[in-house]
């Protein structure tokens, strides 16, 4: 978070809240300065209406090459504007940035992992923002950098390293490197033992790489004119990348495609899939240069994913429940009619991700918005992982080992620290490996978390995660901080933040409303806030700040709302809906202008999109619809809260 955006964010807050406890200017802006966008009128007709945009000149055709004088002008005038106006509040943004800086480990760790015959780990130098990537082996010894990221970004303004992978014989790093800011990957490969380093000639991926044996590998290139991934191809290392073999060819512009490997490391899953619907096929990565194979079809709102290990095919898939279900299958005959159900589906249980092991499974599900790890055995035993506290997140880590005795468990609640363990399978016992540490202090006896349900317009309940520290009278004067995402079946989850402390050490009640649209009530619960269902994920959200209100959190006016991404359509939404409700709105990078967008085809992600939000172009209904409640096409002439909203170029 950069200084302007955590100071500015704050400053709302500690405004609503009414603390004068440090020195804050006024909340004033010159208005009179504030940059104008030209208007130059521009009409489009959809299904024989008008689409009127005087703003339509801010989209550059020529992206991804950005070249039009006239947007960056506006732009740098924006951004000059914004740094006048915090200006005066310097002093502020400085307080609250060393605060939180204050509650950032410097010299950060992560928790050290088996892969091979090493150990791994990374690190952070002091008073770097890039890691250090080290080795040494099982039998002992000192560690060894394998990959220096602060070395490597030097002085470079954009610096992004987005995956490694070492050779399956240990000797090979294969890493994924952005450093321009393109989003498009370049391929290196360090060679541990000798230390030589190689390009390859790749420099334009997306996506993830997997070795295929230890001289070869799968990637997905970036494609020129859609800008995602299509095809799946072969490179022999050392060989011309301009001969490398073509995996697959996606000739769908509508689907998403990635790579995965089984836990087992023996096959390579290749996957189509759009936000409703998937197929998957599988590489033999003994046999690399063979066929890959459908497992099956896809069909319509049937969504499946793969992994392999006790000699078969563990998939899920909701083909018979919306809430999914754990089916196998063999590797020589892994057609539908060959799954066998292995945990059933349910209407009080989500199964989210599986992972299979040597002598276990390993399922993450959902239950009742609380997220949960069950352990089946293959021998058919099975239990949970017990959790210490009633409200709380955990996952899955990263476990790259098959055989593995214990399992590498991420756990936080909204008053414990992101934390790691080892559950040990033999006695079931939750080890603490690392906790993140907060070096100015923190007393989790201080606060309280809860979980609260909020009735909404059509009879439905909302679970809503609330934290605030102890002493807070709940008596409706408290500024509430709410916010929420809702959206691509992605559950918004309890989390700890440390930044978040800067707003509850000045009373500030912090909740985060479950709306639909995410999955944290069951699959059924993402499809019951997408496409023509839209409206619920912004009344859910809006119905949940006033149940706060009627429960004495807060009071209208009094609540600052924020979201990211789709989630600052909601926030949008929420604003064009309920203005009055709000003290203050952070939007960042906001998904607002939705009909434009819909209608624009060109755009890379446009296509795969309408499964999510609907086709405007061939639906008189659905552009009719997106435009009732696209934020951007229904803005009005009248009082909204303050605002900060931020975007990227």
């Amino acid at each position: 978070m950069t200084r302007h955006l955590c100071g500015a964010i704050v400053y709302f807050i500690t405004f609503l809240s009414g603390c004068h406890s440090i020195d804050m200017p006024e909340l004033t802006s010159d208005k009179a300065s504030a940059p104008i966008a030209k208007k130059h009128a521009s009409e489009r007709n959809y299904h024989g209406y008008a689409l009127a945009d005087d703003y339509l000149w801010l989209k550059d055709s020529s992206y991804p090459v950005i070249d039009d004088d006239n947007i960056l002008d506006y732009l740098r005038s924006e951004n000059s504007w914004f740094d006048q106006q915090m200006e005066p509040r310097k002093k502020l943004v400085n307080l609250l940035f060393e605060e939180m800086k204050g509650r950032l480990e410097d010299d950060e760790a992560g928790v050290p992992w088996n892969e091979g015959e090493y150990t791994y780990r990374w690190r952070f130098a002091a008073g770097s923002q890039y890691r250090i990537w080290e080795r040494r082996p099982l039998a002992g010894g000192d560690y060894v950098v394998i990959l220096d990221e602060p070395k490597e970004a030097g002085d470079s303004e954009f610096f992004a390293v987005s995956q490694l992978e070492i050779s399956p014989n240990s000797e090979l790093l294969a890493w994924l490197v952005d450093d321009n800011g393109a989003e498009r990957d370049r391929l290196v490969i360090d060679n541990l033992v000798t230390g030589e380093r190689f390009s390859e000639g790749l420099d334009s991926l997306t996506g993830n790489i997997v070795w295929a044996g230890d001289k070869a590998l799968f990637y997905t290139p970036v494609e020129e004119d859609s800008w995602r991934a299509e095809r799946v191809m072969y490179h022999i290392l050392g060989s011309d990348a301009a001969r490398d073999e073509l995996v697959f060819n996606s000739q769908n512009k509508g689907l998403f495609l990635s790579l995965q490997q089984s836990q087992s490391d023996q096959y390579l899953f290749i996957v189509l899939a759009d936000h409703q619907s998937s197929e998957v096929r599988f590489v033999d990565l003994d046999e690399p240069t063979s066929k890959a194979q459908l497992v099956a079809k896809r069909r319509e709102n049937v969504m499946y994913t793969m992994d392999h290990g006790n000699d078969q095919f563990y998939i899920l898939v909701n083909d018979e429940h919306a809430n999914f279900r754990v089916a196998t299958a063999s590797v020589a005959d892994p057609e539908p009619q060959n799954w066998r159900t292995l945990l059933a589906s349910s209407d009080d249980i989500y199964y989210r991700d599986i992972s299979v092991f040597k002598d276990f499974l390993a399922v993450e599900e959902m239950s009742n918005a609380l997220s949960k790890i069950r352990i089946r055995l293959h021998s058919g035993d099975e239990h949970y992982v017990e959790f210490p506290e009633p409200l709380y997140s955990s996952s899955l880590g990263y476990n790259p080992a098959y055989d593995t005795p214990s399992l590498r468990v991420s756990y936080e609640s909204m008053i414990t620290p992101d934390s790691t363990y080892d559950y040990q399978l033999s006695n079931r016992e939750l080890v603490l490996l690392k906790r993140q540490v907060i070096p100015s202090g923190f007393d989790t006896s201080a606060y309280v978390t809860e979980r609260r349900w909020a009735p909404t317009r059509d009879g439905v309940k909302v679970p809503i995660s609330l934290v605030y520290r102890k002493d807070v009278s709940l008596d409706g004067k408290a500024p509430l901080y709410l916010t929420a995402y809702g959206a691509y079946g992605s559950a918004m989850s309890p989390y700890f933040s440390a930044l978040r402390l800067s707003l509850l050490e000045r009373g500030v009640v912090f909740a985060i409303a479950h709306v639909r649209g995410g999955d944290e009530l069951g699959y059924s619960w993402y499809l019951d806030g997408k496409l023509d269902k839209r409206l619920n994920t912004f009344n859910d959200f809006i119905d949940s700040a006033q149940y706060l209100i009627r429960e004495n959190y807060s009071e209208a006016g009094h609540i600052a709302i924020s979201g990211g991404s789709a989630g600052g359509e909601l926030v949008g939404a929420a604003i064009i809906q309920a203005p009055q409700l709000w003290g203050a709105a952070v939007l960042d990078v906001p998904f607002v202008d939705v009909l434009n967008t819909m209608l624009d085809a060109s755009l890379p992600l446009t296509p795969p999109e309408w499964q999510e939000w609907g086709n405007p172009i061939e639906s008189k209904e659905v552009f009719e619809f997106i435009r009732s409640y696209s934020p951007y096409d229904n803005i009005e002439s009248r009082d909204y809260p303050p605002m900060l909203v931020t975007g990227g170029l």
